[in-house]
């Protein structure tokens, strides 16, 4: 179901969100480092674990694949300002973590790409497929 993607984003969110605060409050920052960060590839890991072990239905996997596409360029827009502020306030600690970040944030999405391997070839059962055409006319 899709609700299931949006429950999936909401504990990617909120463990990402508290991972951020424990990380700046770890390094002396009084803000969120890298939580939305980490709530993306967590995100991506939970969609990833869920839909190789079979646990991840295909309309679950549309939640996920909707909220991956609205997430990203929304909250990142709204923490950009947010986090760059913070991140320059806590003096150069701040932002070599903010970069630091930012690379295993490169990183891990490329390793997670590659480990994956299905993205240019993976296609959908033609089963699932006739039930959305049908819902659509």
């Amino acid at each position: 179901m899709l609700i299931y993607g949006t429950a999936i984003l909401a504990i990617s969110h909120l463990l990402g969100d508290f991972l951020g605060k424990a990380l700046g409050a770890l390094i002396g920052v009084e803000a969120n480092v890298g939580g939305v960060a980490i709530a993306m590839i967590l995100l991506i890991f939970f969609k990833e674990v869920l839909a190789k072990k079979g646990l991840l239905p295909q309309t679950t996997q549309l939640g996920v694949l909707y909220w991956s596409g609205m997430y990203i360029p929304i909250v990142v827009a709204m923490s950009a300002g947010q986090n760059v502020v913070a991140a320059l306030s806590g003096g150069m600690v701040g932002v070599v973590v903010s970069i630091v970040a930012l690379v295993a944030t490169v990183l891990v999405i490329r390793w997670l790409n590659k480990s994956s391997g299905d993205y240019d070839t993976y296609e959908w059962p033609t089963a699932a497929n006739d039930q959305f055409s049908a819902e659509k006319k």
